[in-house]
């Protein structure tokens, strides 16, 4: 089955507190999963890594046919390797994801959407960060 993956991460400050959300979707729009986390203290771009290894770690469950679905030019472009991945730990993220493609077997395809198709993923990180802070500020 065709899946398609919505990701996202968000960074309040960069560095800042981060979250990532996700989507999964079959191909006929239908939402098989919804995904939200608070990762801590990371950048903007580290937010986006691993909201895409989290996404293609859950899709893998779904399907082996991915298409990506992020509104980050740069990471699509790097993870295409269309530009170089200069950060070392970024490198790293990038071993992993490719890894876990490998494991399961996956055939991922990725597209750059604008920011407004993916508004739903960027809820869900964005609510995470909130939902992060409200449970800490509670006591």
């Amino acid at each position: 089955m065709s899946i398609y993956l919505y990701v996202d991460g968000a960074s309040k400050g960069n560095p800042g507190d981060a979250a990532i959300g996700l989507i999964v979707k079959d191909c006929n729009g239908n939402v098989l999963r919804k995904y939200k986390e608070y990762i801590g203290v990371a950048t903007n771009n580290m937010a986006e890594y691993t909201a895409l290894k989290k996404g293609l770690e859950i899709a893998a469950g779904y399907g082996k046919d991915i298409t990506v679905m992020m509104d980050s030019r740069l990471l699509v472009k790097q993870i295409r390797k269309e530009y170089k991945v200069r950060k070392a730990h970024l490198r790293e993220m990038v071993k992993q994801i490719e890894d876990i493609i490998a494991r399961n077997n996956l055939n991922v395809s990725y597209i750059h959407i604008p920011r407004e198709e993916n508004a739903d993923a960027d809820r869900l990180a964005n609510d995470a960060i909130i939902e992060h802070y409200y449970n800490d500020n509670r006591m």
